[in-house]
């Protein structure tokens, strides 16, 4: 009896000590290291990818927003996005796909919908959008909801109505547009893209100069 009770202490004491040391380990140790190599070789990927303007933070570049006037260049569509109607305390965005088919009617209306918005908006004076211009990016969503980035197809359509509305030059604004273009990630993967914060970024600093 007496060495059954010896040997389950013995048991509960070095499993005690496993635990200390793993939660030491994983739950201390870890934790602090990575987040040391992270703070130290990626600070802007660590903190979030966020943009200042400003001197504030005024968002993130791997995170879509809506919302912009027409003096601004717009993002995608954000037909996935949903609102939490559970937890009302708050307004949270629920980020997601349509899910819709290909052929869904409500999705080739929504399509056409903003097909037709997006020649209106960007028709002005000596430059027409012929609705074959207008790239898939303009008029549906990405999986996510929240693409940060547009095509540079989508970009230099809306340069016109960008310059018009600022008062700029159109030369100018197609500039900005090259200048924020980034191109395929290690020259293979993905496609050539426009991050539509830095951009309108760069347009608010370009138009007040101006």
């Amino acid at each position: 009896m007496n060495n059954s009770l010896v040997n389950t202490a013995r048991l509960l004491g070095a499993g005690l000590r496993a635990l200390l040391v793993l939660t030491l380990v994983t739950g201390v140790v870890y934790p602090l290291v990575v987040t040391g190599i992270a703070q130290g070789l990626f600070p802007h990927q660590a903190n979030g990818s966020e943009i200042r303007s400003d001197g504030r933070v005024v968002g993130s570049s791997l995170i879509g927003q809506q919302g912009y006037s027409l003096d601004h260049f717009q993002p995608r569509p954000a037909n996935g996005l949903g609102e939490n109607a559970l937890n009302t305390q708050y307004r949270l965005i629920l980020s997601g796909a349509t899910n819709l088919a290909a052929d869904n009617k409500e999705l080739v209306a929504q399509v056409e919908r903003a097909k037709a918005e997006v020649v209106a908006d960007n028709s002005v004076p000596g430059y027409t959008v012929r609705p074959a211009q207008v790239p898939a990016d303009a008029v549906t969503s990405s999986g996510s909801g929240l693409d940060p980035d547009i095509s540079p197809a989508y970009a230099e359509l809306q340069v016109h109505r960008v310059a018009q509305r600022n008062d700029l030059p159109v030369a100018q604004v197609q500039d900005l547009v090259r200048a924020h273009t980034r191109a395929r990630t290690l020259g293979f993967m993905g496609e050539p893209r426009v991050n539509v914060l830095q951009l309108n970024i760069a347009l608010d600093d370009l138009a007040r100069r101006g």
